[in-house]
């Protein structure tokens, strides 16, 4: 194809949906075909930089998400038109590690959309590798968690899930799937902040509406109970492993609103829990460096440690999705509570179900209160990648 489409936006709504449906086919008919495709994006309302381009690679893992920001686009009065661009790169090139480089890589300058087509390519494969499941599947709403229990109570409430094509998977992943990729997807990302890094900097390319962390924490509270919830207000990043790409200094916070809609839905079930910092350590054994670590938990004010939350929580800031964690309390060791194998089992079994039932439930809140996807204006900087879902009232 070396012919440009273009989208009209003065179409009635059905016609340009319509227009946008052909535009998607096309290009996934132009990747198929061995090629990216240039996305040229040509906004009116923008003083400083109305002209932006970028390109697309794997079209259809995203569909879904091409085709709403492109129908915001339009609706705005952009001029949007795409065209073949260069041959896509050979995964095995020695050329590819150059492309995908971040190490000067600016995220928050101004592009059509925030990842190059080399990157999104080999997310895109290592996601499928890793979770054992097309990149298609992932839906909107991804859960993450370290624990087989919560894939078997997700796969009890939603007995007709998408699985893995294979049993020997690294991170197996469940799939509920909906229309427009609006179900719920879960992710076992095992154990640690590599792992959590390690899929979030994949997942991150197929433009998730929300990320959430599910998984066990100690609590270090006198009046915290095993089996209470804990919800995150900030992070202490004692995992240290994002330093480098985002300093330490920065602030980083869940979103509000997938907050409160977990806070809803605790206060519906009437599960006791409490809301503060959460401490994530590299350390799976901090109790046996316990002086550094305390010392650590009382600079914070940190109600409970965890070893991903803060991981997820800043690499969402980074790649601007919103995120929350979920957390239960499994242990007090600070207390005399050690995690103990009987009195682990007993309690996971207990708890697994409740766990993803308020996660759930949430994210319908969620879905129902913002159908067009979280608003996420809080975690966008002024100069922005723009498919991110603009807020025509907040200008360029």
């Amino acid at each position: 194809m070396n012919s440009t489409i273009k989208i009209d936006p003065a179409l009635p709504d059905d016609a340009l949906r319509d227009q946008i449906e052909a535009t998607c086919d096309q290009m996934e008919k132009t990747y198929a075909q061995g090629f990216y495709s240039k996305l040229s994006v040509y906004r009116h309302w923008s003083k400083h930089n109305p002209e932006l381009t970028g390109k697309i690679a794997r079209p259809r893992a995203y569909r879904w998400y091409l085709r709403r920001e492109l129908f915001k686009l339009a609706r705005r009065g952009a001029q949007i038109s795409v065209s073949q661009s260069r041959a896509r790169i050979d995964l095995s090139s020695p050329a590819l590690l150059d492309l995908i480089d971040e190490a000067n890589f600016d995220l928050t300058r101004k592009k059509v959309f925030l990842f190059g087509p080399e990157r999104s390519e080999l997310s895109i494969a290592r996601l499928e590798h890793y979770t054992g499941t097309a990149a298609e599947d992932f839906q909107r709403y991804v859960l993450l968690t370290n624990y087989q229990m919560h894939m078997e109570a997700f796969a009890e409430q939603f007995p007709d899930c998408v699985r893995p094509n294979r049993d020997d998977v690294q991170m197996p992943a469940l799939h509920h799937l909906d229309d427009q990729n609006r179900g719920i997807s879960i992710v076992n990302i095992g154990v640690g902040p590599s792992n959590a890094k390690n899929l979030t900097d994949h997942l991150a390319v197929l433009r998730p509406d929300a990320m959430l962390m599910v998984g066990h924490c100690a609590g270090v509270r006198n009046h915290q109970e095993i089996g209470d919830f804990v919800l995150a207000s900030g992070y202490m990043r004692g995992d240290h492993l994002l330093d480098a790409a985002l300093p330490p200094s920065v602030p980083i916070t869940p979103s509000f609103l997938l907050n409160r809609a977990l806070a809803s839905a605790l206060d519906q079930a009437q599960f006791p829990y409490r809301i503060g910092a959460v401490y994530t350590t590299a350390d799976r054994n901090w109790e046996l460096s316990l002086q550094r670590t305390l010392q650590d938990l009382r600079a914070s004010r940190s109600i409970a440690v965890d070893m991903e939350s803060a991981t997820v929580a800043a690499n969402g800031f980074r790649y601007r999705i919103p995120t929350a964690t979920l957390l239960c309390v499994s242990d007090k060791p600070l207390h005399g509570q050690p995690k103990l194998p009987s009195e682990a089992k007993a309690f996971y079994n207990d708890t697994k179900k409740q766990h993803i039932a308020v996660a759930t439930t949430a994210i319908a809140k969620v879905k129902a209160d913002y159908p067009g996807g979280l608003p996420n204006s809080d975690i966008r900087a002024p100069e922005e990648s723009l498919m991110e879902g603009p807020d025509p009232s907040l200008g360029d």
